[in-house]
């Protein structure tokens, strides 16, 4: 062996020297990515890339976000790096019009977690790789045309029902108790009732989670959000499927697939016919099923509707849904809106305990409506016609929306025609190159929103909504591959905070954080918890 190596050190010398040189090389290539072709960008960390703060759970992924949007005042787009891959950040409204809608054909998909291109095993995951989020070109189509029918906003307007027991059970709940001001974590508790109302009107289940604490479906619910596996997928996810590790453990995805075709094997054996999101999809699994006309249901500005977009060249057929289906759609598309609309509601009353006016102004708008109702319940129709509620609402999303950013990928080469106006040259999109759009950025750029870091729900008059620029407000994203549960969220939303502002003042307590700052660890908005207090009327 020693003599072997001996004879040989002329050739294993330089291969010493030249594997390790050609490793670092290929590690090092990809970050003078945006150099090479002469595009602003940030200097990226090797293999970190630009998001080393929000890896090392330094800053908020939301702050980092705005940071590089306002790096490049000047510019329509710059480059970044996830990592160790480029993605163009897209500022300028004109070019996120276009990519959004206008030459939606070239910007179709997300960026998965998971090319199923490198890695089709992806498509045969349960939940993930048949939910509309990770499903892509003509199978994205269909699916969004079958579910667009199903969440038509006559057929969300059907749930309203739902959410309002959900709405009275928690009110009920808080009302029983004897003290003077109840101090709550609000961030868990909106996370219950938004529970309960997927449960309900996702699922066909009825459980009641501010009372019950320990119930299966918010475990399972909770466990969702904080799978840990996720984290091996975002950084090596070629590596995650081969040493076997799910983006959802074998036990949450067993429950789920369990539950919704107990259901609908009960539903179908006894005709059950409840007014919940299982019903509309298997009624989408008929075959043949006469597509309905969609009745335009308003349930708030920031609702995207469908029909105000142009969709992709290719016609979309209806897909008849197979129960798998069901199960995929059902859990994911629904369980996403567990932490957004949680987020949501905690971020809107956080707001209102700190703005005592608007809070004030928005209970004599629910007072006027409930007086109008005579001792009955609210109707959809008095819910969504709030008009103040709805400014309010806005405002939120506008302050703190869902995502910082939106995603999409370059599905067939594009061409940005160069602008002297900012010194750019016509550049070249590359198939498979990743395009961010910073929404965060965008909803606190003085030049769209005046003082954006007030929250002024008056930004949202019916005045003042003209004054809004077209693709500066994007809380539910924009185009054909906007958020489909939009309107769902906001009826959820606001049904909530009609009941709940009706019997309580919402009002800032010692644990109160007093400006709201997010935490850096993005699993947690608030490091030290969203405490309010909730005081009798």
């Amino acid at each position: 062996m020693f003599r072997f190596i001996s004879e040989n050190l002329w050739i294993l010398i330089p291969l010493c020297v030249a594997c390790p040189s050609y490793l670092v090389m290929k590690l090092l290539e990809p970050v003078h990515y945006w150099e090479k072709r002469n595009i602003p960008h940030l200097k990226p960390w090797p293999l970190l890339g630009n998001f080393q703060d929000v890896i090392l759970k330094k800053r908020n992924f939301t702050y980092v976000v705005e940071e590089y949007y306002k790096s490049f005042p000047n510019k329509r787009y710059f480059g970044i790096h996830q990592f160790h891959i480029p993605s163009l950040v897209i500022r300028d409204l004109d070019l996120i019009q276009r990519i959004t809608v206008k030459n939606f054909d070239h910007f179709i998909d997300h960026v998965n977690i998971v090319d199923t291109d490198l890695d089709p095993l992806f498509d045969l995951d349960p939940l993930f790789g048949k939910d509309l989020f990770s499903l892509t070109g003509q199978k994205w189509r269909d699916m969004r045309t079958t579910l667009n029918l199903s969440l038509a906003g006559n057929k969300i307007r059907t749930m309203f029902c739902l959410m309002s027991e959900c709405a009275k059970q928690f009110n009920n709940y808080f009302l029983e108790k004897n003290e003077d001001v109840i101090e709550v974590e609000m961030k868990e508790l909106m996370s219950r009732y938004t529970n309960d109302v997927i449960a309900s009107c996702a699922f066909g289940i009825q459980c009641n989670s501010i009372s019950d604490e320990d119930n299966t479906f918010y475990k399972m619910n909770r466990a969702i959000i904080s799978q840990r596996s996720m984290n091996i997928w975002i950084l090596v996810p070629k590596s995650g499927r081969k040493i076997k590790i799910n983006l959802i453990s074998t036990e949450i995805s067993t429950f789920f697939d369990g539950v919704i075709k107990d259901t609908i094997h009960a539903r179908k054996e006894k005709n059950i016919i409840r007014p919940d999101m299982i019903h509309l999809l298997m009624e989408a699994m008929k075959d043949g099923e006469a597509e309905e006309e969609s009745e335009h249901v308003y349930t708030g500005f920031a609702a995207v509707d469908d029909d105000s977009h142009a969709s992709a060249k290719t016609k979309p057929a209806k897909q008849e849904l197979s129960v798998e289906d069901i199960v995929a759609q059902t859990s994911i598309s629904f369980l996403a809106g567990f932490e957004t609309v949680s987020t949501l509601l905690s971020h809107c009353l956080y707001e209102l305990a700190v703005n005592v006016d608007v809070q004030k102004r928005l209970q004599q708008e629910i007072d006027d409506a409930f007086k109008k109702a005579e001792g009955k319940d609210l109707t959809y129709e008095c819910v969504v016609n709030m008009e103040y509620l709805d400014m309010v609402v806005s405002e939120t999303l506008r302050k703190w929306p869902p995502v910082a950013i939106l995603n999409r990928k370059c599905n067939k080469d594009f061409l940005i025609e160069g602008d002297e106006t900012y010194g750019e040259a016509p550049f070249l999109l590359k198939k498979g190159l990743g395009l961010m759009i910073p929404v965060y950025g965008l909803h606190m750029d003085p030049r769209y929103f005046p003082n954006p870091t007030s929250f002024d729900p008056e930004r949202f008059s019916e005045t003042n909504r003209e004054n809004i620029v077209p693709y500066s407000y994007l809380p539910f994203g924009t185009g054909p591959r906007n958020c489909i549960g939009s309107r769902f969220a906001l009826l959820e939303s606001k049904t909530l905070l009609t009941y709940i502002l009706s019997k309580f003042d919402v009002i800032a307590i010692s644990k109160t954080e007093i400006p709201l700052e997010l935490a850096p660890d993005t699993a947690s908005p608030l490091p030290k918890g969203f405490w309010l207090g909730l005081k009798k009327r």
